[in-house]
């Protein structure tokens, strides 16, 4: 990694707390005979399509963007390095999932688990990472938005924020 940011947001989201999410079910929301099921309103993909096409874009994927610092309201300068490079996601439960990035150490590299908490609108996946306290680095969030093998997104805290945003491509295996 050229910058500091990249191993930085990677390691704000390597240090989440995985948030399991209760699979209850609610009799007053379940079809029944006096209930129905309500009929498809649009023809938005099934759930299972959307998390299938997010977890193959993430499969041996290179997301490369750029950045910009936000501090006190204040947009900074645009800067190119926002560089990334996933092995893979796997949902674990409800919202939760698993991105292994590929990280460099000093002369190392190694795939790091990282528990994140993914959301859907429709067939757009957004990646949060909430109030994460970071050990003598503040407390972090970050808001992450996945669609047609775009990113785009924001952090805050520590010492400020900001905005990314780039493309994704896939490795061919």
């Amino acid at each position: 990694m050229k910058t500091a940011l990249p191993l930085s947001f990677v390691l704000l989201l390597s240090l989440a707390e995985v948030r399991t999410q209760e699979n209850t079910t609610h009799p007053e929301t379940q079809p029944s005979p006096e209930r129905p099921a309500p009929a498809a309103t649009s023809p938005e993909p099934a759930p299972a399509d959307a998390e299938a096409r997010f977890q193959a874009m993430l499969t041996n994927a290179s997301l490369t963007g750029r950045w910009a610092p936000l501090r006190e309201g204040v947009l900074g300068e645009e800067r190119g390095g926002d560089s990334y490079q996933i092995v893979g996601a796997t949902k674990v439960a409800g919202e939760t999932w698993v991105v292994r990035a590929k990280l460099r150490y000093r002369e190392r590299e190694f795939v790091l688990p990282i528990p994140v908490q993914v959301k859907f609108a429709g067939d757009t996946a957004i990646l949060i990472v909430d109030k994460l306290a970071i050990p003598d680095g503040g407390t972090y969030s970050a808001r992450v938005m996945f669609y047609e093998h775009t990113y785009s997104g924001m952090w805050t805290g520590g010492r400020g924020g900001g905005l990314l945003y780039g493309v994704i491509t896939n490795a061919k295996e």
